[in-house]
């Protein structure tokens, strides 16, 4: 997106957000107040942002795949780890969101679509030790290096599932009986992203979290959060503009908040 197009998509953001005092749902005011405003510290925290202060040093050049769309899917061209690093991992402000949510909601079964160096996916691993945690990633390299950094932190509970997303989570949600949490940050246009998170709800239930990233990254990305907010089974939505929260809470009536983070 446009930089002055992706300013205009925040500034609606901030104008349509609202805090704490104008949630009127139980269950979203709870989770609100407790884990996405929450500003303690984890022992988590420092032991991840170390890794990636080490990543951002690491000089390594990566042979690595494209899996996008088009003509050039499937070429190889070099980066550094320390690139990727720099572009790819979450800010520490949304790992750590994500490390919360994980916590707070504890999931047996955790999809994470979008393993990069595994810097995001150690900050959900060590928030549940005791999870089934699949992570995918498409290019082997950059697998590799995310094995290394899991084993690093001792995260041996995380299986790296490698190869093309639109082949490996398919196979991978037949071995598992639901899902119970998942990030999706495995492709940012309307088309596979729709897709896996249909796949995705055919393991769902009514305790599942799911969550989204880059809401505004593309007009692609905003057409399938708006989509997935208006989808029959969907039943609340947070909207903290760079990632966005889905719950299926027949308990709830059918709400969107769109909080101020």
């Amino acid at each position: 997106m446009l930089p002055f197009r992706f300013a205009a998509e925040y500034l609606s953001y901030r104008l349509r957000s609202f805090k704490l005092h104008g949630v009127h749902s139980p269950f979203i005011f709870g989770l609100y107040h407790h884990v996405i405003q929450h500003d303690g510290t984890y022992f988590a925290y420092p032991r991840v942002e170390a890794l990636r202060q080490k990543l951002l040093k690491d000089n390594r050049k990566l042979q690595v795949t494209d899996f996008g769309a088009g003509p050039k899917s499937g070429n190889k061209h070099e980066r550094r780890v320390k690139d990727i690093a720099r572009t790819a991992a979450k800010p520490a402000k949304y790992a750590k969101l994500l490390f919360r949510l994980v916590n707070h909601f504890q999931p047996a079964t955790i999809f994470d679509l979008g393993t990069s160096l595994g810097i995001t996916t150690s900050y959900m691993a060590e928030a549940r030790h005791q999870a089934q945690f699949y992570t995918f990633e498409g290019c082997p390299a950059i697998a590799g290096v995310a094995r290394e950094n899991l084993q690093h932190l001792g995260l041996k509970h995380v299986q790296v599932i490698e190869g093309n997303l639109d082949e490996t989570l398919q196979r991978q949600l037949q071995q598992v009986d639901k899902l119970d949490f998942a990030f999706f940050d495995g492709n940012h246009r309307y088309e596979p992203t729709m897709r896996y998170f249909n796949a995705c709800l055919a393991k769902s239930h009514e305790y599942s979290v799911f969550v989204l990233d880059d809401l505004y990254w593309s007009a692609e990305m905003k057409q399938a959060w708006e989509e997935i907010k208006q989808h029959p089974q969907v039943l609340q939505t947070v909207d903290l503009f760079f990632i966005g929260l889905v719950f299926f809470r027949k308990s709830q009536p059918k709400e969107h908040f769109t909080l101020f983070y």
